[in-house]
């Protein structure tokens, strides 16, 4: 390692340094399978990898750059908020849209409050640097909500109401992590001119957000077939655009991107697959930077000073602060125990809370770096005791779906997409109510057909006579308009009553 850093002062300074990072996103991908096999979370291992790439650990990199670390971290955040804005179903967000914005404020709020009161009394710092450590481990992440909701099974309210909190409160956490350290650093600052920037950020990032998402949902469809390899390119200028906009009148960059995307990825296009799954692969690489660089920032040497109150608070976060802003946030909205205490389990904290403790170091806030500190053991513990669990704690209060979820990607379609149409993937369980049906009595719109039975893998042509049995997967060939139909129609063979009759 130090020969190659060494080389990096030579004339092949950028030859080394793409090697390099060519080696660390490597590193990231083998770490990827080794979480997933292991079912450790990801960012996890993400973050020991920069630990031990770090000055204090054998690839003796050293890095303080609070400044650099910074500004990668928001280019990493509106990456993940951008693919995981394409990811939510307009349909499904509606239905959370209440409770998720009701987390992602008044609950922040609550987060914000109990953790102040906790931090001053365990770290012993000052009532100005408790409230901006609480503001900044505030907020979920939506790093590492989006990777565990990626391999698990959660009902889809559930898992709809967690990455929508995920996407939203970030802004909130950002606004007051900002008012913070401008009550810190600016004598004059008060309680008037906080409330004064959570409604412009907030407000305007809503905005623009909006203004943009609905012009992108009318121009994206009007780019050419031919020109569909350029539709990324569109879609990476979009969240550009709307963060740096704005950004630059006052408002939250992160909102806006996340509002954006929604928009995006719920417009009917035959560019829509190819832009999702281009930023399903920047998100990914996003992550890998983001947490590895974060890694290097961090300084082992020094934890051992805050470990055992940090751990602490950390207890405190997760078994007091995140059950009581979502006992409050979701009171009276139809959620029962059950959900109301795997909602307050699955407030995990990541990158975001990890980039928000470097605003503080970037501006040289008193105590910042015991803050920066406190908020690595903080997102150490969430990520172990709370991704670890996640899934069992699912299925301990039934919360899972009985199998994997309905809408796959089962095989190249690039083809098929280009031309208006989709094709998804439906396994066949025991109790579902097709099983005894002909493939003509599923109630498919007259735009969708079964093409393709694979039962016990062999392929199985399908007949509107061929009677579906438990395990069958069924690919369904349908047009990109029909899709939320389509997915009405899914969810709806999983119960027990008659499968809608079909269409006459």
């Amino acid at each position: 390692m130090e020969t190659l850093l060494a080389a990096a002062g030579s004339d092949s300074v950028v030859e080394h340094r793409l090697l390099l990072a060519g080696g660390v996103l490597l590193l990231g991908v083998v770490a990827a399978v080794v979480a997933r096999r292991l079912s450790v979370p990801v960012l996890v291992l993400f973050l020991g990898l920069g630990m031990l790439l770090g000055s204090d650990g054998p690839g003796g990199i050293y890095f303080d750059d609070a400044h650099l670390a910074r500004e990668l971290g928001v280019v990493g955040l509106v990456a993940i908020l951008f693919e995981g804005g394409l990811s939510a179903r307009a349909r499904d967000l509606r239905a959370v849209a209440v409770p998720a914005f009701l987390l992602s404020t008044v609950g922040v709020a609550i987060t914000t409050a109990v953790v102040a009161v906790a931090a001053h009394w365990l770290l012993d710092l000052a009532w100005a640097a408790s409230f901006l450590l609480g503001a900044v481990v505030g907020s979920t992440d939506a790093a590492a909500v989006f990777a565990t909701l990626r391999f698990t099974t959660v009902r889809r309210r559930l898992a709809t109401l967690l990455g929508a909190e995920s996407g939203i409160n970030d802004p909130a956490a950002v606004a007051l992590t900002l008012g913070f350290i401008a009550w810190l650093t600016q004598p004059a600052y008060g309680a008037g001119d906080l409330a004064l920037l959570l409604v412009r950020e907030l407000g305007l990032g809503l905005v623009i957000g909006v203004a943009l998402g609905v012009a992108a949902s009318r121009l994206l469809p009007l780019l050419p077939l031919e020109l569909s390899p350029f539709a990324p390119v569109a879609s990476v200028a979009l969240a550009g655009i709307s963060y740096g906009l704005a950004d630059l009148v006052g408002g939250s960059g992160f909102l806006a991107v996340y509002i954006v995307a929604v928009f995006v990825g719920n417009t009917v296009t035959p560019h829509r697959r190819t832009i999702l799954s281009f930023h399903e692969g920047i998100a990914f690489t996003a992550q890998v930077g983001l947490f590895v660089v974060l890694g290097l920032l961090v300084f082992p040497s020094r934890l051992g000073a805050v470990a055992g109150a940090s751990i602490a608070l950390a207890a405190v976060l997760v078994f007091l602060a995140r059950p009581l802003a979502v006992f409050v946030s979701t009171a009276f909205l139809g959620f029962d125990l059950r959900e109301k205490a795997f909602v307050s389990w699955a407030g995990l904290r990541g990158a975001v809370p990890i980039v928000l403790a470097t605003f503080a170091l970037s501006r040289g806030v008193q105590e910042s770096d015991t803050i920066f500190d406190a908020v690595f053991f903080v997102v150490l513990v969430s990520a172990l005791a709370q991704g670890l669990t996640l899934e069992p704690l699912a299925r301990r209060l039934g919360l899972v779906a009985r199998r994997q979820p309905a809408i796959a990607e089962p095989l190249e379609v690039g083809a098929v997409r280009e031309l208006g149409a989709d094709i998804v993937e439906y396994v066949v369980s025991p109790g579902d109510r097709l099983v005894g049906l002909r493939v003509r009595e599923a109630g498919l719109p007259r735009d969708a057909l079964v093409m393709l039975i694979v039962r016990d893998g062999v392929g199985v042509p399908p007949r509107g006579s061929t009677v579906l049995a438990a395990g069958d997967s069924l690919y369904v060939l349908s047009s990109e308009s029909s899709r939320d139909g389509l997915e009405e129609l899914l969810e709806s063979w999983r119960g027990t009553e008659p499968a809608p009759a079909p269409p006459v």
